[in-house]
Parts: structure tokens; C-alpha cells; sequence
């Protein structure tokens, strides 16, 4: 069990980054909205990032790059190259700065069910200190800049959340054979085609690709450590869409539309199930919140590092840099109550391009002998790879149609 623990690691921040509070809220509403129906979605979901993760961490492991660095090492002409890098560039930094505010509210959704008068009033303006206060403890854990204890602190967030989600799913005392026939029958309930994509658009995350095969090199540096990066990616990627399916468990035992994020959840599952569901959902909301807050800009530092072939490590400058404004950005959007909707419509658009070509561009790294050797990807993890590719294109599309309204 101790050896265990000490090799899990960069799976469980993958997991941490792709359980935000996007992903704790649409899968509230699945639950509220359809039952256990959905549930197959996530499990889909789930076995689609175990195969692309895989990959990247053995990328990482192998090659001892990020898949940025990749990319750029790899493409050979230079204007092919521009684009991409612009491209990357544009969907993960700026993307990530305009959903760090989401992270970051979506913590304070959590904190405020147990402090729900924790602001600053000056005249006719109010400030909201929570936003604050989460920013303060991303930026410290962020600044140490040591990979050990930024580790070992996601781990135990994930870990707490993981609890609260799971005990809130066994407190509803949920029937067992109705959750079984939800994960492994696809259903397709009236109006319920975008929930589904989003469950899968919020799990398959292009930034946790990036991400990962930075961190599995931190952690690993030799190619003997491949059999324990790819348990550590199974068994962090299966826990974080445990936490996802025992959300949707936990929101169906509330049959009610008012029902809209998990904040609403928590408050409305006191009445039957006690204050306990009310505490372990706030402190889940806080934890997804707050894993998410950090893991978007250390992903958005990772890629512009790679991007731009900067030297240096955690604790460099420009490294330091990138991460200090996207957390800027999401704090005091999030303080002031300001939805950058623009931006986020960008990054949408951009995320939407983005998830394809990378996933079209780990297939072709993944078959280059020059990178991997005799690593390189089976006939079969290829097979499996182009129909997550189609499905991702599906995704990219519908994000796409979507900002524009055209869906």
C-alpha cells in the first residue's frame, strides 16, 4: 500500500484538473435532469481519457518532453509549425485564463454553503474575500515550486473530494442495479444529446494532455518507471470518474429543476439526508474548485514553456510568470463578479479546433519511431485511438456550432 502511494501521483492531478467545477455542475444537472441514465456517458468518458492519457505519459516518460515540446521538435516546416504553436498557444494560455475565474468561483460555491457572509462592503461596492482567499493558497502552493509537495497537496484535495462526492452517493442509498444498467446500457432520453457531449467534452480535456506528459517526467526519468505511470494513470483516471458518476448518483436522489449547480444540490439534499450531505458536497465543490485553480495554470505554464522552448524548471521566471497572471485574471474576475464572456466564447472556439488536431497530431508522435523506439503505438491502441480522434472531432464541431448558436 505504501509503495502504492508513493508512485501515484500524475494521474491523480490529471484527475483533479478534469473534475472542476464545470464537470461537478453538468454532472449535477445529468443527475437532476435524466437519473442514472446517463451514466454510460461517463464511463465512455472515462475509458477515452485512460487511452489518450496512456499515451502521453508514455510520451513523457520515453521522450523525457512535454507534448508541446514535441509538436514543436517534430513539425518540420516552419509556417505548419507557427501555426500550431499560435494555435496551442491561443486555446490553452488565454483559454485557461478565462476559465480560471470558473475554477475559482466554483470553490467559492463550496465555501460559501459554510460561509455565506465572508465579503467586504465600501460604500455601494462589495468585494467577495473568498475568491481571495482561494487565490492566496493556489499561489502558495504554485510558488514553492517544489513537484514533491505540489504533488503530494493534489493528491490530498483529490482525496478529500473524492470522500465528500462519494459518501453524499452512499448516503442517498441509491439502488445498486439501476446504476449498473445506467453505466452499461446506453440510453438516450429526450434532450438529453448535449448533456451527454458535455459530460464526454468536460473528461476528455485538450490541456490534460499537455499536462500530463510534463508531469510524468518529473516524477519518472526512466523508461523502467513506464508499467508504474500507466498504473498510476488508470487508477487516478478510474477514481476521478468514480467521483464524476457519484455525483450524478448523489443529484438524482433530487428530482427537482431548481436544481442548477452543486451548490443548490448541497442545500437541497439537507432537508432529507441532514447537514452532513450539505458539509460533504461543500467541501467536494471546494476542493474541485480549488485542484482545478491550480492545475489550469501550471497546464497553461507547462505549454508555453514547451511552445516557446523556454529552458528552466518550476521555480524560473517566465515559468512563474504565466501561471502568476492566469491566476490574476481568475481572481479578480471572480472577486468582481465579471463573466469575461468574450473570452471564454474564444476559448471555446479555440478548444474546439484544438482538441482534434492534438489528438490527430498524439496519433502521429505515438507511431514515430524516432520518438518512441519500439514504444511506439500497437495496431490495436491505434485502431482505438482514430475512433476517440472521430469522437473528438464530433466534440470540437459541436463546441464550435455551439458559441455560434447554431445548435
Amino acid at each position: 500500500m505504501f509503495n502504492f502511494f508513493k508512485n501515484i501521483g500524475p494521474g491523480t492531478l490529471v484527475a483533479a484538473a478534469f473534475i472542476g467545477p464545470g464537470t461537478v455542475t453538468l454532472c449535477t444537472i445529468a443527475g437532476v435532469n435524466f437519473g442514472f441514465a446517463l451514466l454510460w456517458a461517463m464511463v465512455l468518458s472515462i475509458i477515452a481519457t485512460i487511452i489518450l492519457q496512456e499515451m502521453t505519459a508514455r510520451l513523457g516518460v520515453i521522450s523525457q518532453k512535454g507534448l508541446s515540446e514535441v509538436i514543436r521538435g517534430e513539425i518540420s516546416r516552419p509556417i505548419v509549425r507557427k501555426v500550431v504553436v499560435i494555435l496551442i498557444l491561443s486555446a490553452i494560455v488565454v483559454g485557461n485564463a478565462a476559465y480560471e475565474a470558473g475554477n475559482i468561483s466554483g470553490g467559492v460555491l463550496g465555501l460559501e454553503t459554510i460561509f455565506p457572509n465572508f465579503k467586504l462592503t465600501y460604500g455601494v461596492n462589495t468585494i467577495d474575500l473568498l475568491p481571495i482567499l482561494i487565490g492566496v493558497i493556489a499561489f502558495i502552493l504554485l510558488f514553492i515550486g517544489n513537484y514533491k509537495f505540489l504533488e503530494k497537496a493534489l493528491v490530498t484535495l483529490v482525496l478529500l473530494m473524492s470522500v465528500s462526492f462519494i459518501v453524499t452517493a452512499v448516503l442517498t442509498k441509491p439502488d445498486l442495479f439501476e446504476i449498473f444498467k445506467g453505466a452499461l446500457i446506453p440510453k438516450f432520453p429526450e434532450d438529453s444529446l448535449l448533456t451527454v457531449i458535455g459530460l464526454i467534452g468536460t473528461t476528455v480535456v485538450p490541456y490534460n494532455l499537455f499536462l500530463h506528459a510534463s508531469l510524468v517526467k518529473e516524477k519518472w526519468k526512466d523508461r523502467d518507471d513506464l508499467s508504474k505511470a500507466k498504473k498510476d494513470t488508470v487508477v487516478s483516471i478510474i477514481l476521478g470518474g468514480v467521483v464524476s458518476m457519484a455525483i450524478i448518483i448523489s443529484a438524482t436522489a433530487m428530482q427537482s429543476s431548481e436544481v442548477t449547480n452543486a451548490a443548490d444540490l448541497a442545500k437541497s439534499l439537507a432537508p432529507l439526508f441532514g447537514d452532513f450531505s450539505t458539509y460533504f458536497i461543500a467541501i467536494g465543490l471546494f476542493a474541485a474548485g480549488i485542484t482545478s485553480a491550480i492545475t489550469a495554470p501550471l497546464a497553461a505554464a507547462y505549454v508555453a514553456k514547451g511552445c516557446l522552448g523556454w529552458k528552466g524548471g518550476l521555480k524560473s521566471l517566465r515559468f512563474r510568470s504565466v501561471w502568476m497572471v492566469i491566476l490574476f485574471l481568475g481572481v479578480l474576475f471572480s472577486s468582481l463578479g465579471i463573466s469575461p464572456i468574450e473570452i471564454i466564447k474564444f476559448a471555446q472556439v479555440a478548444n474546439g479546433i484544438l482538441l482534434p488536431v492534438i489528438a490527430g497530431f498524439l496519433l502521429w508522435i505515438m507511431n514515430r519511431e524516432s520518438v518512441l523506439g519500439k514504444f511506439k503505438n500497437t495496431k490495436l491502441q491505434n485502431v482505438v485511438g482514430i475512433v476517440i480522434l472521430m469522437i473528438t472531432i464530433f466534440l470540437g464541431l459541436k463546441s464550435i456550432f455551439k458559441v455560434f448558436n447554431l445548435i
